[in-house]
């Protein structure tokens, strides 16, 4: 039983442009040589949806992406913000976490590992740091976790006999690990993909890159928002960082429910 004490983040996928399709338009509408000075597609892609509202290609103002998405956070003008793409995947979290994760429905999408399909009689387990740092505390949680996963691979044995006559190999074993599933605790690592446009990840860091939110998804969120600054900083440039007193981190900004 490996046991983990810190997520992953990964941003494996964004959007792209059709170039020639985004000329045609704007010659369509007798628009020449207009472009943005951003290279990130998705707000390139946000900065011509919210042209579109205005038709304002012909005379932009100076300033370039930055300062175009700027006005955009500063007018909360967020809708536009819904055509910006992210894809993660996420490992090394609990059951827990995913528990919460997908309370944000708008503008999320999501696929996560099937307990139904996947043996987890190899599962990791994820240990809350307040716990792992206490060693009477940190045992009895080890204790319970592997008393756990010891019923789940009896019961799973239990079961595939008790399913014997089922021809099919693989509704057999899904049969038995949906029912044996039930002993496994919250803290059963597990990997999410989600897909997320800019303003329902804004959304997100708001509520959840704060220290009144749950401490994993907290930090998830944080590391959520370093990825996102990383891919897009136009888009979340204006988040900061600041660590609180007992070493964890959170995001701050003058941008609220854009």
């Amino acid at each position: 039983m490996r046991i983990i004490r810190e997520p992953s983040v990964y941003l494996v996928g964004s959007q792209t442009t059709d170039q020639v399709e985004i000329d045609r338009f704007l010659a369509d509408h007798g628009v020449e040589n207009w472009d943005t000075d951003t290279s990130i597609a998705g707000e390139k892609l946000s900065e011509i949806a919210g042209r579109v509202c205005y038709m304002s290609f012909a005379k932009p103002r100076p300033g370039g992406s930055a300062a175009y998405l700027g006005r955009i956070l500063d007018q909360a003008h967020g809708s536009v913000l819904e055509h910006c793409v992210f894809n993660f995947l996420i490992t090394g979290v609990s059951r827990s976490f995913t528990h919460e994760l997908v309370r944000h429905r708008a503008g999320f999408g999501y696929s996560q590992l099937s307990q139904r399909y996947v043996d987890e009689s190899v599962a990791d387990f994820v240990e809350p740091s307040c716990i792992a740092e206490e060693p009477e505390l940190h045992e009895t949680w080890r204790a319970a976790v592997e008393e756990c996963q010891s019923a789940y691979v009896k019961l799973v044995d239990g079961l595939m006999h008790r399913f014997a006559d089922e021809p099919d190999k693989t509704l057999r074993r899904k049969l038995a690990r949906q029912a044996a599933r039930s002993v496994l605790p919250n803290a059963t690592e597990t990997k999410i993909f989600v897909t997320a446009n800019g303003r329902a990840l804004r959304h997100f860091i708001e509520m959840r890159a704060n220290e009144h939110a749950e401490t994993e998804i907290r930090a998830v969120a944080v590391m959520i928002l370093q990825r996102l600054q990383e891919a897009a900083p136009n888009m979340f440039g204006d988040y900061e960082i600041v660590s609180l007193s007992d070493g964890s981190k959170v995001a701050r900004t003058t941008h609220r429910k854009v």
